[in-house]
């Protein structure tokens, strides 16, 4: 049965929370205060990716994205969201060493605890891991200002984790490195900024930082951002992937759809589901790789080529879907609207396709390293 095993996996993991969703109409979920972000934290589903020995779910990779399509089937802004705290988390347990660290981590999995998304920024011509806030090193630590737009889960947060350029005591680059502060800091505040009114749930909107000073044992340094070490290799595989999975869930929630009404005529059904099937079977085979040890720059590639895999795929099966849905339920429900719209929002995440094309072509030709 379609999403079937999706679901099973839910249901082991967060007994009765897809139940609940199922009891929330799409549209109260996906608008600001959602109740499924709420939902989520109160199923200790921000533990997911918390390793046992901190008091977490530790959840493998194949079986998170499972649960990511999960979610995106039934609601797209938590889906997202989620996203972005996994992948949090997920970076600052690669990186921490220390007893406060291990106490933030502890956290997420046992105090059910959010961290924003304030890393990536997609602006035009700019690497990715670049950031533009301003740092001054002071005694014991750093004073940070400058904004993060858009900043996911910014109403929910528990801790705002942000991406930082701070000078490097040995070398003349500038460093990268993850700042984590606590939500209620004084400095920090929230303006609006998410206008769309798809995914309007993930709380994505602006944190300006105004001289917030965060103590040197809650940054984590992680080098030369031109450069893809084995943090930023498995923090940003995994965001593709995990990110991945929740779109499709998106696209899959149309194609449930078509199913249930038993819509249009038999090979019409077979194919979109034939297409949706064969990228989550792409994003496990990825996903069984990394958990075979594969790394390096060679996964970053696979992880890029199947994302956008999943981005053409979604293109075609939303459409095909809505189309046979049939006009008058497109007129008759703005649900059908919203998961077309939101399916597609996998194509605005950093990196886009047309940003990497030329740095993918360039490393299968062996005539570089890869950039993102």
């Amino acid at each position: 049965m379609f999403l079937n095993k999706e679901r099973t996996t839910l249901e082991k993991f967060f007994p009765g929370l897809d139940e609940n969703l199922q009891k929330l109409s799409l549209m109260e979920m996906e608008c600001q205060n959602s109740p499924a972000i709420k939902l989520f934290r109160q199923y200790g589903g921000t533990g997911l990716l918390v390793h046992h020995k901190y008091g977490g779910i530790e959840a493998s990779l194949l079986q998170a994205i499972q649960i990511q399509r999960a979610l995106g089937s039934r609601s797209p802004s938590l889906a997202v969201a989620v996203t972005m705290h996994h992948i949090t988390t997920l970076m600052l347990q690669e990186m921490v060493t220390d007893q406060p660290g291990f106490s933030l981590v502890e956290s997420v999995a046992k105090q059910h605890f959010y961290f924003s998304s304030g890393f990536a920024e997609g602006r035009t011509g700019s690497n990715i891991l670049e950031s533009c806030m301003q740092v001054k090193p002071v005694s014991g630590g750093l004073v940070i200002c400058g904004s993060k737009k858009p900043c996911t889960l910014s109403a929910s947060m528990d801790f705002m984790a942000a991406s930082i350029l701070r000078p490097s005591q040995t070398k003349e680059i500038n460093e990268l490195a993850l700042a984590v502060i606590p939500s209620n800091h004084p400095g920090i505040e929230r303006y609006p900024f998410w206008e769309s009114w798809t995914l309007l749930g993930t709380e994505s909107n602006e944190v300006r930082l105004n001289d917030v000073y965060v103590p040197e044992e809650y940054i984590y340094n992680m080098g030369d951002p031109t450069q893809l070490n084995s943090i930023l290799i498995k923090t940003f595989t995994w965001f593709e992937i995990l990110a991945s999975s929740a779109y499709l869930g998106i696209a899959s929630a149309l194609v449930e759809r078509v199913l249930i009404a038993k819509k249009g005529v038999p090979n019409e059904r077979v194919a979109l589901v034939t297409e949706v099937e064969g990228a989550m079977s792409a994003l496990e085979g990825i996903a069984y790789s990394i958990m075979n040890g594969e790394e390096g720059e060679n996964i970053v590639a696979q992880a890029l080529f199947i994302r956008y895999l999943i981005q053409s795929t979604i293109e075609r099966v939303t459409a095909r879907a809505t189309e046979i849905l049939g006009g008058i339920a497109f007129i008759k429900s703005s649900e059908i609207a919203y998961l077309f719209a939101s399916a597609h929002a996998l194509a605005f995440h950093p990196p886009s396709r047309l940003s990497v094309t030329s740095g993918l072509d360039k490393y299968l030709l062996g005539e570089g390293s890869l950039e993102i």
